[in-house]
């Protein structure tokens, strides 16, 4: 069962700056576990997430398809899960935060060789510009 999709909500929950509001705590929890300055703290925090928001799994048939897993029918604990699966599968170092100093996102580094650094395209191209100007005033 891939739960990458379920690490996405949860990346979108702490990225989004006005969440509903029954998800205002989770989302300020999770942005602690991305900002946590080691795996050991990681771990922890998303221990008690995980045990706060327990996971109930079901079956589900749903839009013509086959019979499948579901995490849970609440998201909060779908996305807490994801993220820890994600963590004890790909390590914590895949929690990113974006190198650009103007933006505030995190992401999952999903690339084969962990070497993202920015939230999206938008912030690496803006960062990029920022330094080649950087340069070109530094020269003259």
């Amino acid at each position: 069962m891939d739960l990458t999709s379920y690490a996405e909500w949860a990346v979108h929950l702490v990225n989004d700056p006005e969440p509903p509001p029954h998800l205002v705590e989770l989302r300020d929890a999770l942005a602690k576990v991305f900002a946590a300055g080691s795996e050991a703290e990681v771990a922890a925090l998303l221990n008690r997430l995980l045990a706060r928001y327990p996971v109930r799994p079901r079956l589900s048939a749903h839009d013509g398809q086959r019979w499948h897993l579901h995490l849970a029918e609440d998201s909060a604990a779908s996305a807490v899960m994801g993220l820890a699966a994600m963590v004890a599968e790909l390590g914590a170092d895949r929690l990113g935060r974006c190198q650009d100093s103007r933006c505030p996102r995190v992401f999952l580094d999903t690339s084969s060789n962990r070497s993202r650094r920015y939230c999206s395209a938008r912030c690496a191209s803006r960062a990029n510009v920022a330094a080649y100007r950087a340069r070109r005033r530094g020269g003259q």
